[in-house]
């Protein structure tokens, strides 16, 4: 039998800003098992951690610099980047409601002003300060600068800080996950799709991965077992209902992603291990 894994999608990210070392901290708090986080490259080649291909949605990047419309990640550079806010858009919009519930504290909004977006060195370098684990998107850079570079940039970094045993790599782009098998055999990673696959487990075969990391809809649950006595994990994204939570751990998902660890702890503790 085997814990259904606790993957806090962007860190905690109903509690504090996304893709932040705060949210970090808030998925490592209420008990997630990991966390993930999205990662790009700077106009200067640093690798950054981002979600959006554009800096608009989660930082003041329209105040200031109002003049760089549309505001692409890969047109700013790290130290451009480095003085945006990417904490105050969570206050004001509040995207899960759960400032308005009384969730987060006084305390914890005020500390998310000013709130930067780290660098992937930083945010290896909590997950392997507090011995934790993470799962890391590289972004699908196809056609933009550094779509020939991310993947060797990325790896390089997770070996160089000793972090190969704490790190799973996934992406949306099959050839970078392609590339990892070929290169660095030794990182395990995992298949996102944007629909639904005929043969998972052929597709994950063919990509040297080890988990599959499919929407709820894109899987059938009693497919589920039959993928994991093929030797495959199946990461299940992006669950925030309890009910669907329940689900999913008594049908033997090995994980869920969720912008809400804090429930899905309370689930995971409430049904205990899942099935192998």
């Amino acid at each position: 039998m085997d814990r259904v894994l606790n993957i806090a999608h962007r860190g905690a990210s109903s509690l504090a800003p996304e893709n932040t070392l705060s949210a970090a901290r808030k998925g490592l708090e209420v008990g997630a098992d990991m966390w993930e986080l999205d990662v790009q490259l700077t106009a200067d080649g640093e690798l950054i951690v981002i979600h959006d291909s554009t800096l608009k949605r989660t930082s003041n990047v329209e105040d200031a610099f109002p003049h760089r419309r549309p505001w692409q990640v890969n047109e700013f550079t790290l130290d451009e980047i480095g003085k945006l806010d990417f904490g105050s858009w969570f206050i004001k919009q509040d995207p899960f409601g759960q400032i308005a519930a009384g969730v987060v504290t006084e305390e914890e909004i005020k500390s998310y002003v000013g709130e930067p977006a780290p660098t992937l060195k930083q945010a290896l370098l909590f997950t392997r300060k507090h011995n934790w684990f993470v799962n890391l998107e590289i972004k699908d850079l196809s056609n933009k600068p550094g779509n020939n570079l991310i993947v060797d940039r990325v790896i390089a970094l997770v070996e160089k800080l000793n972090m190969v045993d704490m790190v799973l790599v996934s992406s949306f782009n099959h050839k970078y996950l392609a590339q990892i098998a070929a290169s660095y055999p030794h990182v395990v990673t995992g298949v996102l799709h944007t629909k639904p696959h005929a043969r998972p487990a052929s597709l994950l075969r063919r990509l040297g991965a080890l988990t599959y990391h499919p929407r709820k809809t894109f899987i059938r649950l009693g497919d589920i077992a039959g993928l994991k006595r093929q030797g495959f994990q199946v990461h299940i994204r992006t669950i925030n209902d309890r009910k669907t939570m329940e689900r999913l751990v008594r049908a033997g998902v090995s994980g869920i992603f969720t912008d809400f660890p804090q429930v899905l702890t309370s689930v995971i503790t409430t049904y205990g291990k899942v099935k192998a």
